[in-house]
């Protein structure tokens, strides 16, 4: 069976390796290192063993004194391990280190050394439309998404059905990171209906009943799990009121789906165009980290409440996106980007869409989303 192309290149020296459950990152690592000494921390006996005993890692370095390159996976699961690897990273003839991990919140909220600068930071992504090249299919991206444990699977409904149930059990449940996993739970439900908007904290508090500050932490459990992001306002020179919020996103379009209940009073084109619109914002995300290029993701809306969903910003370009759900374009559909090219003449504009044709209204290029996804690239400007 060939491995499946990814687009993470390998920076080259020791590195971090975040990314959510089921991203492909011990698949990636396997496969470039075949040779590598793996320490897999999901493993019971070997995470009980490094936990008693730390230093049991630089034991394990040297009885394998060929090895080039160290992984030791879900690293947030022995963060001791890290002042080990810093010290072996002192001595001269230690090896390159890849740590992965599926959170950051232990690492941060234990105040490690996160090694100095002596490890970079990257992060693995779920697939890409150009990924999967002739494979990707735009209705199966937005139903089940494109976390390749979900996308590999014989069953990728029943995978997703359980994806987040993982992911409680094994980290929110298991590390005691909230009181009460019932709330947690509502909460979950409760945010996707925030999925590709400014999630209200206020109302969220008052549907899973519990107090604004709970809400907060657990957002920022999502976050710091990789589970959800935020996209602040774009403000740099700005001329206009705009909003101050950031809007959240599901980190993959088929999670979204599969946390977002639905019935008889939700219209279908309500969930597919949020799903959409995350699934480009994914792909952005994704194309900014592995094109490692200082670009930066945001999002604009003025006070009167005129907005573009994506602002990419970076000293190699400068675009303003807007996701159109629809098969046609009118010409109330232009009028944000319109606005923005008032204030930023500077950006190139897209409009993508669900329609087949590619056309051009004046500055703006309007492209099919699924040739949109597929022409994105990293280290190639956006389409």
């Amino acid at each position: 069976m060939t491995a499946q192309l990814r687009f993470f290149a390998d920076p080259g020296s020791s590195f971090f390796l975040f990314g959510p459950r089921g991203t492909g990152k011990s698949t990636w690592l396997k496969t470039q290192f075949p040779d590598a000494l793996s320490v897999d921390l999901l493993d019971p006996e070997t995470q009980r063993q490094l936990r008693a005993r730390p230093e049991r890692l630089g034991e394990l370095i040297a009885a394998k004194p060929d090895a080039k390159l160290v992984v030791v996976d879900e690293i947030q699961k022995v963060p001791a391990l890290l002042d080990v690897v810093h010290s072996l990273m002192e001595t001269r003839r230690a090896p390159r280190f890849s740590l992965t991990g599926s959170s950051a919140r232990k690492l941060r909220r234990e105040g490690v050394d996160l090694l100095a600068g002596r490890a970079l930071l990257r992060t693995m992504h779920p697939f890409m439309a150009a990924e999967l090249s002739t494979s990707f299919q735009l209705e199966g991206a937005l139903r089940q998404g494109l976390v390749p444990l979900v996308w590999d699977a014989e069953q990728p409904e029943e995978v997703l059905r359980s994806y987040v149930a993982l992911y409680v059990k094994e980290e929110v449940q298991m590390e005691g990171i909230v009181r009460n996993l019932d709330d947690f739970s509502r909460f979950l439900e409760a945010s996707s209906f925030s999925h590709g908007a400014v999630l209200n904290v206020s109302d969220v508090a008052r549907d899973c009943s519990v107090n604004r500050n709970t809400v907060q932490s657990y957002l920022q459990v999502l976050v710091d799990l990789l589970l959800a992001f935020q996209v602040p306002v774009f403000t740099r020179r700005a001329k206009r009121q705009l909003a101050s919020h950031p809007k959240f996103y599901w980190f993959d379009a088929g999670v979204f789906r599969s946390i977002r209940p639905s019935g008889p009073l939700d219209r279908p084109e309500e969930i597919s165009g949020a799903a959409l619109e995350g699934l480009v914002a994914q792909h952005l995300r994704a194309w900014i980290d592995y094109t490692n290029a200082g670009f930066k993701l945001s999002y604009w809306r003025t006070k009167s409440g005129s907005e573009v969903d994506f602002v990419v910003y970076g000293p190699e370009g400068f675009w303003a996106i807007e996701v159109k759900h629809g098969a046609t374009i009118r010409p109330d559909d232009l009028r944000a980007l319109r606005s923005f090219q008032e204030d930023y003449p500077e950006a190139r504009t897209r409009l993508v869409y669900r329609g087949k044709e590619r056309l051009r209204v004046e500055d703006v290029l309007i492209l099919p989303v699924e040739e949109f996804l597929l022409a994105l690239r990293p280290n190639q400007p956006i389409p």
